[in-house]
């Protein structure tokens, strides 16, 4: 009978350990479909979204996942931050998920340390990880958002850590699933993909800075044919006397250093030139000086003339652009008319002042630029601070260095020399034969208050080369708007000022146009300005619209 049971027994040990091994079998088979799945579905990733859409669609489901994150190592070796993360979350929009994503987390942060020694999973219980004296920011965010346990592996490449995942599971005693081959298999595959994506993520930013090298050197060989075309290169600066001896003494101490020069002085006192003159005695003169004329430039363009903006950032960017201060890296940039510029811009200028980076508008980071600063106005810089027209902070940044010109009525000594060298310019341009002028011409000349100064009186050297009938200049000619009589005896009067002359016209203007500022028949449009400047300049010149409607009327 013992016998008969002890047969009995051995029979169902057999049958037991025959269908233990054929469900181990089948299990193998069903992990081998599974991961020949998993791995046909990973065949298809090229971005981090394809993985994301895969871990979300599968992975969650196969290993009962609540939730999960990807953090790669950063390529300085030394930092790791999330990358890949469950979109479905709600607590993706909490500022508290956006700091911790954007921060640079040491490798070496008493967590994440474990995985660059080990390939094995680990479990992390949070609150005793907050026991700790230093505790990572995404533990303590996790914590924040009721995480109590997470499963950590290392995700590798040619057995170098490159990444770790990070699992919240549905339940704790889902955990033996994390050491299983199935689950093994899977990191494999995660490994190989999280791996082609960064490597193709770093071939995008490499053709993309190869991109931008190409644009950049577009725009440097534009920026330098018009440089050519508009006549720019001046060779010296001339000027004898004491005023312009302080000018060259300044510009000689300014120009070995980095530091910002704000160049002050009357509309066509030469401030460019000088700009051109610190450029070209500096340490950066064998790169670009790149100009950009504030008062030139519409308010709405400004900042995408001045920072860049990226394709598609705005109605009609068609291509990314390259802007003014990135093309100026490592050269100087002149802002002509620094005065004009709006208020908003002020702000984004002085920031750039402040930490030497713009970024592009449409743009998803800061691009650190290397540029010295020169700025020029003709108006009183102060006097639009105490106004509100100007930030005192930005004034302050770019005053460090001021450099006054002066007028060329107060310089009466360089108007022959001066009248001399554009006498030749213009006569090699023309081709004419007119070497000099006379005794008369000189005398009207300095009697003259020239208010457009050296840019007018080279305006009027042109003209007077192109109608002289000989090689001597015997009669100036004013254009004919001036009348030099009234002009000798205006000597003496009252001259007024450019915001006098601007406040006259813009008031005749509005009259014309009942007040109207804006509109097909305002005075904007008259003006040929945008409503916005045009406003602003009423409210800085004091013009009072309903007095100005009034007098209309009348």
């Amino acid at each position: 009978m013992l016998s008969l049971v002890l047969g009995a027994v051995n029979q169902i040990a057999v049958a037991v350990s025959n269908i233990i091994y054929l469900e181990e079998i089948k299990q193998r088979e069903e992990e081998k479909e599974i991961l020949l799945s998993f791995s046909n579905s990973m065949a298809a990733v090229r971005t981090k979204h394809d993985l994301n859409a895969i871990i979300n669609d599968q992975l969650k489901k196969l290993c009962n996942i609540r939730d999960y994150v990807i953090s790669v190592i950063h390529e300085n070796g030394k930092t790791h931050g999330g990358f890949i993360y469950n979109l479905d979350a709600d607590y993706i929009r909490m500022p508290e998920f956006t700091k911790a994503l954007n921060t640079k987390f040491d490798i070496n942060d008493g967590v994440f340390d474990v995985f660059m020694v080990s390939d094995k999973p680990f479990i992390f219980n949070i609150a005793a990880l907050l026991t700790r004296k230093d505790v990572p920011g995404y533990i303590r965010f996790w914590h924040g958002i009721g995480i109590r346990t997470v499963i950590g592996i290392a995700l590798t490449r040619y057995s170098e850590p490159i990444g770790v995942l990070w699992i919240e599971p549905e339940k704790a005693e889902t955990f033996d699933v994390f050491y299983s081959s199935l689950f093994s298999g899977t990191v494999v595959q995660l490994s190989i993909a999280l791996s082609n994506i960064l490597a193709n993520e770093k071939i995008e930013d490499q053709l993309k800075e190869i991109d931008g090298y190409r644009l950049k050197l577009m725009e440097e060989k534009s920026y330098l044919q018009n440089e050519i075309e508009t006549d720019n290169n001046h060779s010296e600066i001339i000027g004898s006397g004491e005023e312009m001896a302080e000018v060259f003494r300044m510009i000689s101490q300014v120009s070995p250093t980095d530091s910002t020069v704000l160049l002050l002085g009357e509309t066509g006192t030469g401030k460019e030139l000088v700009a051109r003159a610190i450029h070209g005695n500096s340490k950066r003169k064998e790169k670009l000086m790149i100009k950009v004329n504030c008062a030139a430039l519409p308010a709405n363009l400004i900042e995408s003339e001045l920072f860049g903006h990226e394709k598609g950032s705005f109605t009609g960017a068609m291509e990314r652009r390259t802007g003014k201060f990135e093309l100026a890296h490592q050269g100087t940039i002149f802002l002509d008319e620094v005065g004009e510029m709006p208020l908003d811009l002020q702000v984004k200028l002085l920031r750039v002042l402040q930490e030497r980076e713009i970024e592009r508008i449409g743009g998803k980071g800061g691009i650190k630029v290397d540029v010295r600063v020169i700025a020029a106005t003709n108006r009183d810089l102060l006097k639009e601070v105490a106004n509100g027209m100007f930030r005192s902070d930005l004034y302050y940044r770019l005053n460090v260095f001021p450099i006054t010109l002066p007028p060329l009525r107060s310089r009466k000594g360089d108007i022959h020399g001066l009248a001399n060298f554009f006498i030749e310019k213009f006569a090699k341009k023309t081709g004419k034969n007119v070497a000099t002028f006379s005794e008369k011409v000189l005398q009207d000349l300095i009697g003259y208050h020239w208010p457009g100064n050296v840019r007018e009186l080279e305006h009027l050297m042109e003209r007077s080369v192109l109608l002289s009938p000989g090689p001597v200049i015997k009669e100036i000619h004013f254009s004919i708007t001036q009348n030099r009589g009234n002009e000798k005896k205006a000597g003496h009067d009252h001259i007024k000022t450019i915001d006098e002359n601007e406040r006259e016209h813009i008031l005749n203007v509005l009259n014309r146009c009942g007040g109207k500022v804006f509109g097909p028949h305002g005075a904007a449009v008259k003006l040929g300005v945008p409503v916005s400047t045009l406003n602003s300049k009423i409210a800085k010149l004091g013009i009072v619209k309903e007095k100005v409607v009034s007098v209309g009327k009348g």
